[in-house]
């Protein structure tokens, strides 16, 4: 099948964030092919996003053929390297992200089976899928974790990890905090902690052998993303996991992540790092480096298939809740997220894709 045309909007998201992730973290492409079919993604960029796609990567798509996954690596390449003078980071692979998902959705649906599938994943009937995956009722679902400043309540809804956000706390205000909330959730919940990049080594350090006493599952992103030497003098004398990731771009950002053995968990978002086919890339990556993979917002479903396909400990994150325009997203419930049995992602947008960007 042919590319017939490529199409991105950013959908307006009431209720989101006030901040970038509202204005640059989002958008909606759509690939149409000369079978009827269409696929969509989300990427990001916003409106900057949207203009690279129309001025540059639309005409680089249109009349490209697509077969299998293969050529879906194919048009990666082409646009990975027709980008370099601008791109290789930041807003450009973030729309190139949106595109890679819709091509997958494309390619998944003419093929008449999930994204899950597409990769490989075993449906309960064909085999053992990997451990923590619930499989009752022939439906695969995936272990969540809820990040939030309620984990409480996500522990009252039956979740049994959560993550709490820090980033506007010194690290002795988010030890405190830990404490408190380790006391009230009990001692066999797992409890990560995020800290927005807002913290120094000396001071993350402090954190960390502080959150040991407190048994804390991973320290998420302490020192700002480029720190890459203080993340390795972190990585190594930690008592606590170190995640990041979030804000990399690419299996070659993260090769860079690997050489300075920066994290021992990485957390790639595939909306913004590169789309499904880097996401792949990542995870053979880590399995070379013994590093865990943990997805950025794993529960929504452009990461959930690859997490119950690939992952070997699977765990998803909760996702976007402002993300109202996109319909049939799972929900998570009691801990776990169903993975779609439809076509491609089993996801839809139509709407969206009809009312103007804003």
């Amino acid at each position: 099948m042919r590319i017939t045309d490529v199409r991105a909007v950013q959908p307006r998201s009431e209720g989101g964030p006030q901040d970038w992730r509202a204005t640059l973290g989002q958008i909606l492409v759509a690939v149409e092919m000369d079978t009827g079919v269409r696929g969509i993604g989300v990427g990001g960029g916003g409106m900057a996003g949207v203009h690279v796609i129309e001025a540059t990567l639309r005409p680089l798509l249109v009349g490209e053929e697509v077969v299998g996954v293969a050529g879906i690596e194919r048009l990666w390449e082409k646009l990975w390297h027709a980008t370099l003078a601008y791109g290789r980071k930041g807003l450009a692979i973030m729309a190139i992200s949106g595109i890679d998902l819709a091509l997958w959705d494309a390619v998944a649906r003419d093929a008449d089976v999930s994204v899950y599938r597409l990769l490989g994943g075993a449906l309960p009937e064909d085999g053992t899928p990997a451990d923590g995956i619930s499989t009752g009722g022939g439906v695969v679902r995936v272990p969540c974790y809820m990040t939030g400043p309620a984990p409480e309540d996500a522990v009252a809804r039956g979740f049994r990890a959560v993550k709490l956000p820090c980033g506007t706390m010194t690290p002795e205000e988010a030890v405190a905090r830990v404490a408190d909330v380790r006391s009230r959730i009990g001692p066999d919940v797992q409890l990560m902690v995020d800290a927005f990049g807002q913290w120094d080594l000396g001071g993350s350090l402090r954190a960390a052998e502080a959150m040991a006493q407190h048994n804390v599952g991973w320290l998420e992103e302490p020192l700002p993303p480029d720190d890459l030497e203080g993340y390795a003098m972190l990585a190594a004398q930690s008592p606590v996991p170190i995640a990041g990731g979030e804000h990399e771009y690419t299996v070659h950002g993260f090769r860079e992540l690997a050489m300075h053995s920066a994290h021992h968990i990485w957390q790639p978002d595939v909306c913004w790092t590169g789309g499904l086919t880097q996401l792949r890339a990542i995870y053979a990556l880590a399995r070379e480096h013994g590093v865990r993979v943990v997805p950025h917002r794993g529960a929504e479903v452009w990461s959930l298939h690859a997490i119950a396909a690939l992952d070997p400990d699977p765990l998803a994150e909760s996702g976007r809740p402002w993300l109202t325009w996109l319909h049939q997203q799972p929900q998570p419930e009691a801990g776990y997220v169903a993975v779609p049995v439809t076509p491609g992602f089993g996801v839809e947008a139509d709407d969206a894709l009809d009312t103007p960007s804003g």
